[in-house]
């Protein structure tokens, strides 16, 4: 069904109403200094709705943090061409649970690439799915990790030791928790696009 920009806006202004009664602290890692900090704009029916901040683990899983640092940069090329987040959404939310995106290649979860080939290895499982606000890879089995990747929205334990957690959000929870309430389709597809307008490496 087509959303209209007026009903689009009256949800932007109501989830905005009841975002001030919603948790959003988060549990903060302590990490390395020298770890790189990247950032998502996000705009929601083509509403800007803020700026998510990430830390991303390279003192742990810096093969996994510098796949996701170049898709938030652009530096990775293919055929000349950058390929990264940038323009790409949150194809999957569930309340309570996480917000996934990161699939720039089909757009529906499907789609796979990382900077070193179709796919790479968990490199490891020392960090927990312990906390809201975490950043974990999306994949579709042991060694699959590709560019999905996912924001949860609470402790996760079913998914120690089988999604590798690389990062963790340092501000803009309230961003990700606007996602979350976003209404979805029975597949959990938002049914208003939120999507990452701009992305990069602060």
């Amino acid at each position: 069904a087509v959303v209209s920009t007026q009903s689009t806006g009256f949800f932007f202004l109501n989830i905005l109403n009841t975002i001030h009664c919603i948790h959003t602290n988060i549990i903060t890692m302590e990490g390395s200094k020298d770890n790189p900090i990247v950032f998502f704009d996000v705009s929601m029916g083509g509403h800007n709705i803020g700026r998510i901040k990430i830390e991303l683990f390279h003192d742990i899983v810096p093969k996994t943090a510098e796949n996701f640092r170049q898709f938030c940069t652009g530096e990775f090329r293919k055929a000349g061409v950058p390929l990264g987040y940038k323009g790409s959404s949150f194809h999957r939310v569930i309340k309570d649970f996480m917000i996934q995106g990161g699939d720039f290649v089909k757009g529906d979860g499907t789609g796979r690439v990382s900077i070193y080939g179709d796919r790479f290895e968990d490199e490891n499982f020392k960090l927990k799915h312990t906390a809201a606000g975490l950043l974990s890879m999306a994949n579709s089995g042991v060694g699959t990790n590709g560019c999905q990747f996912f924001i949860t929205c609470g402790p996760a334990a079913w998914l120690d030791n089988k999604h590798v957690v690389f990062g963790q959000v340092l501000d803009g929870m309230k961003t990700v928790r606007i996602i979350e309430n976003v209404s979805v389709t029975p597949t959990n597809k938002p049914k208003i696009p939120c999507m990452i307008t701009e992305c990069g490496e602060l």
